[in-house]
């Protein structure tokens, strides 16, 4: 009796030891593979993150995923039981109640497909892989590989069938669609409103059912296809093009479906591994979950011959590969500045996309002929200048007037606006720099400069009783609180509106002493690194930890409630309801910000190629370059509570600043960061900081 009680005693003892040893277990890219890591499951519930499981390949138009009652922007709701059928896109992580689900296709049995459920059972994804099985014994899985796909369905015997809807699209922005069918065939195009219900966006595709098929016009953009009784698995190939349903029907893929899902998950393994981390499996996972949220758009809108349509929706030809599907407002001072790194082949294409968009009638929001779907582009100026400093090739001279044309026409009505567009007369002036046209330099630069008159305005009283409320003073979205700090262009004047740096520090030490700080939307994203411009960063390197990694407190969110029902809690989290209450990921910005915070670095200001330092989340990451170069960032001392950098390497000597540049990444090397729980309240580094009036010094 006794060795009974001793062993039922031990038995806790040695399952907390085997979940201690789950606990550490460590990733490492020599042993396992970044895509098996992915939860495509990740934000995909309510309204935290607004992303979806479906198979999509990166940069991809087509993502083929489940409809599900309800729904969330993306159409799918992770807790949902009742499937309505599938569509073939969406845009992730975007708000205005998601746009996109066109093409809806449902199997079903019998020959009503009203009366066909489809009540969910069990669900797997992967990148690249969706599948899902119901109650009557239907199973569907997808597979996507560039701008093709591939359906796989298992019936039971008997009557059954596909019920289409060309008509259907997410957020009621179906225009008009024209379609033919041919045998087992049916192609056509279809015309929808872009996200938020701007403008408009047309796309063409091609669709093929395997085997023979009896097809049924039920009503208006509503079709049934029958099938053999006898058959148990059928399959479609689908593919989607910007240009023409002749272009779609060549890139259908023919190829066994297992052959397109493993080449699928070779091609996201590919990507994936632009950064190779080592460490904790858990993060591991958590980190290429969200690196995959980066990679979805903007979208890939050219043929393998080069053609492709402008956003006047003339075809044009260019070898370049073209881009279209913008959230620039959203994700220009994170997602892009990621690709410009992980992706430096595809975002010289995307580069060269949004300059273009300025030859062919660029607006803030979507224009009424757009190659795809899209959000919104300001500060593209900004991304353009911050592109040519980060060496691509920008060719402003052929663009210049586009540039002051829309310069010319930017708002200043709200507080927020006055600000945003006194950024974008700062680029322009750097860009009229750069072609050493110094009268028109010097003119945008006054314009620039004007932010001041706005900002002493708005934001240098903080006793006023609505500088912590959303939307005051005509705000699109934030406080006044939470935007007085957008000058990221120039910090030094910031400064000195502040009174001094003294000043400055107690307004920034106030701002989140008191959970002013909002991660659930973008206009206070930099305020974490604003630190970074006194002697007293490594405050910024305590809430880049905090926020990426440990528990915050959280006021704010997106429905203009504040105060009631405080998130506490890590706001990065590897499962459906990932984000805070009401925060969208906006295609990819908010991952983006976490994969940099994981990596060491962050952008300091969009227009100049400037990273400050933080120290990673893991203890040894790779970026891999092009042309076999690699930037390896390794953590001395690593550990949860060495939140503080005490000392900086690169190549093995010491590094006395709290910045690094594109130029360093790019060269290649490795940055050693020694990481310390003690912090090093007075810093000796070199600072990056931002200033109207003088010229970036490496």
């Amino acid at each position: 009796m006794k060795f009974s009680i001793k062993l039922l005693a031990l038995l806790p003892l040695l399952s907390l030891n085997v979940l201690a040893q789950q606990k550490s277990q460590n990733f490492s890219v020599k042993t396992m593979k970044p895509v098996d890591q992915v939860n495509v499951f990740l934000g995909s519930s309510a309204d935290h993150g607004q992303m979806s499981p479906a198979a999509s390949a990166p940069f991809s138009m087509l993502s083929i995923g489940p409809q599900t009652y309800p729904k969330t922007h993306t159409g799918y709701e992770y807790l949902a039981k009742k499937f309505e059928g599938f569509t073939h896109n969406r845009f992730e992580g975007v708000g205005c109640q998601g746009s996109g689900g066109n093409i809806f296709i449902k199997p079903f049995l019998g020959s009503d497909p009203a009366a066909s459920e489809l009540i969910k059972v069990a669900e797997k994804a992967s990148p690249g892989y969706y599948e899902v099985g119901f109650e009557n014994k239907i199973k569907a899985s997808f597979t996507v590989l560039g701008k093709a796909g591939k359906h796989a369905y298992q019936f039971p015997k008997g009557s059954k069938g596909f019920y289409l809807d060309l008509g259907y699209a997410f957020n009621g922005a179906f225009v008009a669609e024209s379609h033919e069918v041919n045998g087992n065939t049916i192609s056509g195009w279809i015309t929808s409103k872009t996200t938020c219900g701007v403008g408009k966006y047309k796309l063409f595709y091609y669709m093929e059912i395997d085997g023979n098929v009896s097809w049924k016009v039920i009503g208006e953009h509503k079709m049934i296809a029958m099938l053999n009784e006898e058959s148990t698995s059928v399959g479609i190939n689908v593919a989607l093009s910007a240009v023409s349903v002749e272009a779609a029907k060549v890139s259908i893929n023919k190829t066994p479906f297992n052959i397109v899902k493993e080449k699928s998950k070779a091609d996201w393994n590919t990507s994936l591994s632009k950064i190779a981390v080592n460490g904790d499996l858990e993060s591991a996972k958590l980190f290429y979950s969200l690196l995959y949220r980066t990679m979805q758009s903007p979208y890939v809108i050219s043929e393998t011959d080069g053609t492709y349509r402008n956003t006047k929706g003339e075809i044009q030809k260019d070898k370049e590969i073209r881009y279209n599907g913008w959230a620039i407002w959203d994700n220009y001072r994170t997602q892009l500045p990621l690709l410009s790194l992980i992706e430096q082949d595809r975002y010289a294409g995307m580069v060269s996309s949004i300059a273009d968009l300025y030859n062919s009638g660029k607006k803030d929001y979507a224009g009424q002929n757009e190659p795809s779907n899209t959000v919104r582009s300001e500060h593209a100026i900004v991304v353009l200048l911050d592109a040519y400093r980060k060496g691509y090739p920008v060719d402003f001279n052929k663009i210049a007037d586009s540039l002051v044309k829309e310069v010319n026409g930017l708002d200043y009505k709200s507080p927020d606006k006055a600000l945003e567009s006194s950024y974008d007369n700062w680029a322009l002036a750097e860009i009229f720099k750069i072609l050493k046209n110094k009268e028109k330099s010097d003119f945008y630069l006054n314009k620039a400069l004007e932010y001041k008159k706005y900002w002493n305005k708005d934001f240098k009283d903080m006793t006023k009783n609505d500088v912590d409320r959303m939307q005051a003073r005509g705000l699109y979205q934030g406080t006044i609180w939470q935007y007085r700090w957008f000058v990221p262009y120039d910090f030094k004047g910031l400064i000195e509106l502040d009174g001094g740096v003294e000043s400055y520090l107690a307004k920034l030490d106030e701002f989140f002493a008191r959970d002013l700080y909002n991660h659930a939307n973008e206009p206070d994203l930099q305020v974490p690194l604003m630190y970074n411009v006194t002697r007293s960063g490594y405050k910024s390197q305590y809430w880049m930890h905090q926020l990426a990694a440990d528990t915050v407190i959280q006021n704010y969110f997106n429905d203009n409630s504040r105060g009631i029902g405080s998130y506490i809690g890590k706001i990065y989290r590897n499962q459906p309801k990932a984000y805070l209450r009401t925060m969208d990921d906006d295609a990819g910005a908010m991952s983006a910000w976490y994969v940099f915070a994981a990596s060491g670095f962050s952008p300091a200001c969009v227009g100049w190629p400037v990273y400050y330092l933080n120290v990673p989340l893991f203890p040894l990451l790779t970026y891999n370059l092009p042309k076999g170069k690699t930037f390896t960032i390794e953590t001395e001392n690593f550990g949860a509570k060495n939140k503080y950098i005490k000392a900086v390497f690169l190549n093995e000597k010491p590094f006395k600043k709290n910045y690094i540049t594109q130029e360093d990444i790019n060269s290649g090397g490795r940055l050693k960061i020694v990481a310390s729980a003690v912090p090093v309240k007075i810093s000796d580094t070199e600072n990056w900081i931002s200033d109207l009036t003088n010229n970036f010094k490496k």
